[in-house]
């Protein structure tokens, strides 16, 4: 199952509820439809859901069927959410300069600098054209930036 596929199964706040009440029992619809206050119904439906994603699981006891959560799952998820809370800023998706001094571009035609510009659209233009001005509207004054072309030595 893909990972969107659980987190839309958990966004509903019945489903979750469902969920949080068979992590402490096995339980069945009617118990589940009694503790919610809602149909046995609505329930079957909510469980549905869960089942295709994994996330519970129904095993026949007699006349009735108990569902529990499928905890192997459930860690999957949570190593996810692990994953998702280490992930660092890569510095390809910044405005950052390469190694051989030339602007990286996020997209074609659009001006960026190593100062992470707020307004990169007062940059516009050849950045030997950029005024001070220009540049001050987009970084606050600055004596030393970036944008402003290196003179050359002659």
């Amino acid at each position: 199952m893909e990972t969107v596929d659980l987190f839309k199964a958990l966004s509903d706040e019945t489903r979750f509820k469902l969920l949080q009440l068979l992590l402490t029992n096995d339980l069945c619809v009617g118990a589940l439809a009694y503790q919610l206050k809602i149909s046995e119904a609505a329930v079957s439906q909510h469980l549905k859901q869960l089942r295709e994603v994994g996330l519970v699981k129904g095993e026949k006891r007699g006349y009735w069927t108990h569902y529990r959560v499928e905890k192997n799952r459930l860690n999957e998820l949570m190593k996810i959410l692990e994953d998702l809370g280490r992930l660092e800023p890569r510095p390809e998706g910044g405005c950052v300069r390469n190694i051989d001094g030339k602007i990286k571009r996020k997209k074609e035609g659009a001006n960026v600098c190593a100062f992470k510009c707020e307004h990169p659209e007062k940059l516009k233009g050849n950045p030997k054209e950029r005024t001070p001005k220009q540049i001050e509207k987009c970084h606050g004054p600055k004596k030393s930036h970036s944008c402003v072309p290196k003179a050359k030595k002659k």
